[in-house]
């Protein structure tokens, strides 16, 4: 436990300067992977209705050059928040269990529209630098019960990559996470419990946050040393914090989703889509979930009435998957959404907390559904996107493919994937995203 200081950040920033992480070949594909599954979302979380909306009013109320999807003439400011709210939508996006969030979703968002005239290689170097700084504020500044990590922590490895893009030096990069850290919100938990959608807004608040940040660091704003470990304190409550130095890089440690809800999720969604196969769904009588204490706090709605009270719902995602054989973005739209069987096994779904795993501080779950006079059981302890059961790059494809074809086409979201995944690191960025 140490108190945080800009020092720690710095050492970081100099060991990345240094490493020149894109020479890494396994940090490249996993920085290109984390673009094309975050466009992905972004495309899928575009066709819903609000989100669509929430484009034309950003385009009607703040004009610029820069066009997302079907959206055109956006500003700078408006498309990060567009691509923020897109990203999170569906929830299928990407993740960081030791950083308990979701490093790249902000810093992503606010580079999107900053790096229309930056090479590839310039924008995957400034999503890995604003990633592992991002992580490591993730896990130093854990948030408190009853908040929510998308308004908090981001925003701080989101401006560090945007200092990068805009090309910073490492002293007004520090400034920068400093402007951030004088004014680092407090996002609540309560809109999820609501089925409120303005839990999808915080992380377009850390985007736009972080680029005014850098931009304000680019014209010689200042910030007071110290203002990282008084956040600490005054915000967090925390007179020390944990920090991990440079010398490893976690972005080799994060997260893909196979499925569109969070984490916690998806343990037990996996265990119902191998069990479905020994049953016919509609002879469910009981089910039961032992799962680990941290995902009932998070992820206890019961009769969720709202996407996004579905996508933090253990029941929810247990159901979907036994109904259909799926939980990806179409679970959540009308149709899917209100099925009568998937809503009659939502209510079957006891949710018990497992002490050996809470015990352990492991996650996991296991199910047990009693089908025709039967019981079946699963155990699952890894999903894939897990260290222990890494995607292959075809998985990481193959869910792009499925997100994107809707709205591109599946010929074209196959060109994309190609660019993102293979192109060379001097390919603009326009013509990585042209379609």
């Amino acid at each position: 436990m140490i108190e945080l200081s800009s020092d720690h950040v710095r050492d970081v920033l100099a060991w990345l300067e240094q490493a020149r992480p894109l020479t890494d070949q396994r940090v490249q594909q996993r920085a290109r992977w984390i673009v094309l599954d975050t466009y992905g979302c972004v495309l899928a979380g575009l066709r819903a209705d609000t989100v669509s909306d929430i484009g034309q009013v950003l385009a009607a109320q703040d004009a610029g050059p820069v066009r997302l999807g079907d959206v055109a003439g956006l500003s700078v400011l408006s498309a990060a928040q567009l691509f923020a709210y897109a990203s999170c939508w569906d929830e299928a996006c990407e993740g960081h269990a030791g950083a308990h969030g979701r490093p790249a979703l902000a810093a992503l968002a606010a580079l999107y529209p900053l790096c229309r005239d930056k090479t590839l290689g310039e924008m995957l170097e400034a999503l890995i630098v604003g990633y592992e700084v991002g992580v490591r504020m993730g896990r130093a500044l854990r948030i408190k019960p009853g908040m929510h990590v998308d308004g908090n922590w981001p925003a701080l490895g989101a401006a560090v990559a945007v200092g990068q893009c805009v090309g910073l030096t490492q002293d007004r990069i520090m400034q920068a996470v400093g402007i951030v850290a004088c004014q680092v919100p407090v996002s609540l938990y309560l809109p999820v419990k609501a089925g409120a959608t303005s839990r999808n807004a915080y992380l377009g608040h850390a985007a736009v946050l972080a680029v005014q940040s850098a931009w304000s660091a680019l014209a010689g704003v200042t910030a007071p040393d110290g203002a990282l470990m008084d956040y600490a304190r005054i915000g967090l409550s925390r007179e020390a914090v944990d920090w991990v130095g440079p010398g490893n890089y976690e972005i080799l440690n994060g997260y893909l989703k196979p499925y569109a809800a969070v984490r916690h999720v998806h343990y037990g969604a996996a265990a119902a889509q191998i069990l479905r196969r020994r049953f016919d769904p509609h002879r469910i009588e009981r089910i039961t979930l032992d799962i680990y204490e941290e995902a009932t706090i998070y992820c206890g709605n019961r009769q969720p009435a709202t996407p996004i009270q579905a996508q933090f719902s253990l029941s929810f995602g247990v159901a979907a998957a036994l109904a259909f054989d799926r939980l990806d973005a179409e679970v959540y739209r009308a149709g899917l959404f209100d099925d009568p069987l998937l809503r009659r096994l939502e209510t079957l779904v006891e949710i018990r907390i497992d002490p050996d795993r809470t015990g352990r501080n492991s996650r996991g779950a296991t199910l047990s559904v009693l089908a025709g006079g039967q019981w079946h059981t699963e155990a699952v302890d890894a999903v894939w996107g897990d260290q222990a059961c890494p995607l292959t790059q075809q998985q990481v494809e193959d869910k792009f493919i499925a997100y994107a074809a809707p709205s591109l086409g599946e010929a074209q979201s196959r060109l994309v994937a190609e660019r993102i995944l293979s192109a060379g690191l001097s390919m603009p960025m326009r013509e990585v995203w042209a379609v």
